[in-house]
């Protein structure tokens, strides 16, 4: 799994300098988690990721942002708590989910918004 900085995260996911709109610049749709080192429920989901990003290998990409380091990225997405995971579709709107959620609601909500069509 990748760790995204705002360079990075501008080339791969959305460069909001250069957009006001939401324009995704990934190949592939991806979920994207802000983390921090500290935060306990966000140490719960790193392993359920990891599994994720095995089983959707070549599907989507999973991305991980660590807000203490990226203050500008979780600015920008007006981040108040975390874990909070974006959900990043090829086309449409990207939906942002809250908290540590259980795998098989991360996996629904990868089938539902990211692999929907």
């Amino acid at each position: 799994m990748e760790h995204l900085t705002k360079e990075t995260f501008l080339d791969k996911v959305f460069n909001y300098e250069q957009n006001k709109d939401w324009k995704f610049e990934g190949e592939l749709p991806c979920l994207i988690d802000f983390y921090a080192d500290w935060c306990q429920p966000c140490k719960m989901v790193a392993p359920i990721l990891e599994e994720l990003s095995k089983e959707y290998e070549g599907k989507i990409n999973i991305y991980k942002i660590d807000t203490e380091a990226e203050t500008e990225l979780a600015g920008a997405f007006g981040i108040r708590s975390i874990p909070s995971l974006l959900f990043c579709p090829k086309d449409g709107q990207p939906q942002m989910a809250m908290g540590a959620l259980p795998k098989d609601t991360m996996k629904k909500a990868i089938e539902d918004v990211l692999l929907k069509n």
